[in-house]
């Protein structure tokens, strides 16, 4: 996973459930990655956002077709 970048900021676990689902349905590689920290309580999650994307940069611009997709 050493080639994987941020893609983009997660605001809340249904979005990023969505997105992690229709990325593995497509067969694109990523990784989930949550905020959340047991020991703070998730008070990460308030400050920087529930969770981001993490891929192959070739990927970018599908992943963020697929998320606006999602958002609509």
């Amino acid at each position: 996973m050493s080639n994987y970048q941020k893609i983009t900021t997660l605001q809340n676990e249904i979005q990023a459930r969505l997105l992690d689902a229709e990325l593995k349905k497509r067969n694109i590689p990523h990784f989930l990655r949550t905020y959340h920290d047991a020991a703070y309580n998730g008070i990460y999650q308030q400050q920087k956002g529930w969770g981001i994307i993490e891929a192959p940069i070739e990927y970018k611009e599908e992943i963020l077709s697929v998320l606006t997709d999602i958002e609509k």
